[in-house]
């Protein structure tokens, strides 16, 4: 059995059943938006943010449920899909999950659109419910991967990323929507307000942790999803080069920022580039720092009891960070 599908086991009806209330989620009368929204539901990834909601619901509430679980996981996803179908026009990316984006099968002024109709039929959701506690979490997220996305182009154009700026950048743009997940999921079962920020935490130590792992992918030599070096090419500021330009001399820290700068496209430069970092201990370091933020997660998750939905979280934390793509 496939991880993810040994992860999905304690909550398999759930899924099944939020398939079908998504799909609902999307229903519209325009016939062109129904044809783009299809297309997307068909290509659907891992989903792996649903099941953070339903495994931390089923988890703090002992097997509970509740309708506003499904409506929670149900946001997630149109959020999460608005904003992969909006950074595929940012990024002008012609390919989603092995298929075609949406603007490039349909134009970026089409995508932009879909994307927004996708946002709002998110925060319709909720609010047509009352479920404000959830429209405050996925807010709050919404708002930080922006900031996260244009903090990052910002300090891209100038190579001066410190440590803490590339924490807090990651913290927004990746971590924020997991950390919504996991507090949605304790919300939606009518959770106190400090389990709810202590679930959202643990989301957001997961999330940290899954794109530092995507930070060290650039410097791996297996067959991966995405090529080596391409965080490199597109002058990404990754936790193992800016270690490296920490622990260098001055001369070397010239040769590294005005090959990033100057030099991306070069394949051997990049090359180089990638030998330097491994050879000054970036990957080391920035292993060590993913695992830091691990365990932290695990704290958290230790404070519970044992059950399969706890186990399955368990083995969620080790597949972000021993995945292979």
């Amino acid at each position: 059995m496939k991880l993810v599908e040994q992860i999905k086991q304690p909550i398999l009806e759930e899924m099944e059943l939020f398939e079908s209330k998504f799909r609902e989620s999307m229903a519209t009368k325009v016939p062109l938006l129904n044809r783009i929204t299809h297309y997307i539901v068909r290509r659907k990834g891992k989903q792996m943010r649903p099941m953070f909601v339903f495994l931390v619901a089923k988890m703090v509430s002992n097997g509970k449920f509740d309708e506003r679980t499904y409506r929670g996981a149900s946001i997630i996803e149109l959020i999460h899909t608005a904003t992969l179908v909006h950074d595929d026009v940012v990024d002008d990316s012609n390919r989603r999950r092995g298929f075609f984006s949406i603007n490039a099968l349909w134009k970026n002024k089409i995508a932009v659109l879909v994307g927004d109709f996708l946002l709002s039929k998110g925060l319709l959701l909720s609010i047509d419910n009352d479920d404000f506690d959830i429209l405050k979490l996925i807010s709050v997220a919404v708002r930080e991967m922006s900031e996260g996305e244009l903090l990052q182009i910002e300090k891209a154009r100038k190579l001066d990323i410190t440590e803490a700026i590339y924490f807090e950048i990651i913290r927004q743009k990746t971590a924020t929507l997991i950390a919504a997940c996991c507090g949605i999921g304790a919300a939606s079962v009518g959770s106190p307000v400090e389990e709810v920020e202590k679930m959202r935490l643990f989301g957001e130590l997961i999330g940290i942790a899954f794109q530092i792992k995507d930070d060290l992918f650039d410097y791996t030599d297996a067959k991966i999803g995405k090529p080596t070096g391409i965080d490199i090419k597109e002058q990404k500021m990754t936790l193992p080069l800016i270690y490296t330009l920490n622990n260098c001399s001055d001369k070397e820290r010239k040769w590294l920022i005005n090959s990033v700068k100057n030099h991306n496209k070069n394949k051997q430069r990049v090359k180089e580039v990638i030998t330097f970092v491994k050879e000054k201990g970036g990957i080391e370091y920035t292993t060590t720092k993913m695992k830091e933020y691990q365990s932290k997660a695990l704290e958290i998750l230790e404070t519970y009891p044992n059950s399969t939905y706890k186990n399955s979280l368990l083995t969620m934390l080790n597949y972000v960070i021993e995945r292979k793509i």
